[in-house]
């Protein structure tokens, strides 16, 4: 005689008692943040640390962010489980910073529950290996060939080159030629297999930017990196309209939508979201709207060896991805904090390209001790 529909429905919820009760199983118990600072650079950032009930440890990255936004983070993802990302996303959508560490440690977290790394988990990889920039840090030409030299050494193939100093709204044709012989000097020096993107950062004057993107043409650039300041979209069309050189906006947008006029407008060739700000899924949102107007991606990162690993995965999920931004510290001591944060460098690109991680999560296993020591109060 078949099972009645009411006694089978009450068996079924016995078994589930999870279900039934609507309570998650493994609910975030510990959440804590450390600010650490490379010993010769400067440069810091904040590292989220996130504790479950069954003992699963997920990590994360952010930029500098006052205790106050930590502390209102922590109370709002506390007790939650590590999936509810979207109710988490709502509590967190005053506080970008924490909202980035926040996503990347989840994630990390799903990830070792699955047994997958991150990039498995949102539908990747896309790509078997990642194509990596290296950022040039100095004031003089000296290290800037310096630099560059060490980039090429350490694997790297593509370089983005800072500006000469910016002294005035209008800079005239002695700064445009002091920019093309950086450039000239720097290829001259690592050979032409060697790819350049010039980092303006919104430092220019739409006239100067225009003169600047004109005579580097030649040149070839991957892109020019924010020329200047999203004020004025009549200015930015200037620049785009008037250059071949791809240009590259993004890295203080925040929204999603922020992206929508400068795309529908074609003032943008390549899209820069900050990971320290956006996170993952942010960007991956940021990600699918450009892949319709045919936009590449390429994710701006001044951070620390977590957020590279988060950015590594992300690239390994995204299709139109194009190139990822790596900090390269010029001073040993910067370098070896960095690897010793992840026990094991993941900053270690070969032929221009570093490969994907493995491991379930962000596939890292971060050092405790080396956040100690190079914590700041």
């Amino acid at each position: 005689m078949p099972e009645p529909t009411v006694l089978r429905r009450a068996r079924l919820a016995a078994q589930a008692p999870a279900a039934r009760t609507g309570k998650p199983s493994d609910v975030i118990r510990q959440v804590s943040w450390r600010r650490v600072r490379e010993p010769v650079s400067g440069r810091s950032y904040t590292v989220l640390q996130i504790v479950t009930g069954s003992g699963l440890v997920g990590y994360g990255e952010c930029g500098p962010v006052d205790p106050r936004e930590t502390q209102a983070a922590s109370e709002a993802i506390r007790e939650e489980d590590p999936s509810a990302y979207e109710v988490i996303r709502t509590r967190l959508a005053a506080f970008p910073g924490a909202h980035a560490a926040v996503n990347m440690a989840l994630l990390d977290i799903l990830g070792q529950r699955a047994g997958a790394p991150v990039y498995q988990l949102l539908g990747g990889p896309t790509r078997n290996k990642v194509r990596v920039l290296a950022t040039l840090e100095g004031a003089t030409e000296d290290e800037l060939k310096r630099g560059a030299e060490a980039a090429l050494q350490a694997g790297y193939k593509a370089l983005s080159v800072p500006l000469p100093e910016v002294r005035a709204p209008n800079q005239g044709q002695a700064f445009v030629l002091a920019v093309r012989k950086r450039l000239e000097d720097l290829r001259a020096a690592t050979g032409p297999g060697v790819d350049f993107v010039l980092d303006a950062a919104a430092r220019l004057s739409p006239g100067d930017a225009a003169s600047v993107t004109a005579a580097l043409e030649r040149f070839h650039l991957l892109w020019l990196d924010e020329p200047c300041p999203l004020v004025n979209l009549g200015a930015l069309r200037k620049i785009s309209e008037e250059t071949v050189t791809p240009v590259g906006y993004g890295r203080s947008i925040h929204q999603a939508a922020q992206f929508q006029d400068l795309l529908r407008e074609g003032l943008i060739d390549v899209l820069r979201p900050d990971i320290a700000l956006n996170g993952i899924s942010q960007i991956r949102r940021m990600a699918a709207i450009a892949e319709t107007y045919y936009v590449a991606v390429a994710p701006f990162h001044k951070g620390g060896p977590i957020g590279t690993a988060a950015a590594i995965h992300l690239a390994a999920s995204l299709p139109h991805f194009f190139i990822q931004q790596i900090p390269l510290p010029m001073d040993a001591q910067d370098r070896a904090m960095r690897a010793a944060l992840t026990s094991g460098s993941i900053e270690a690109p070969k032929d221009g390209f570093a490969a994907l991680l493995t491991g379930p999560g962000l596939g890292i296993r971060v050092n405790e001790e080396a956040l100690k020591i190079y914590a700041t109060s």
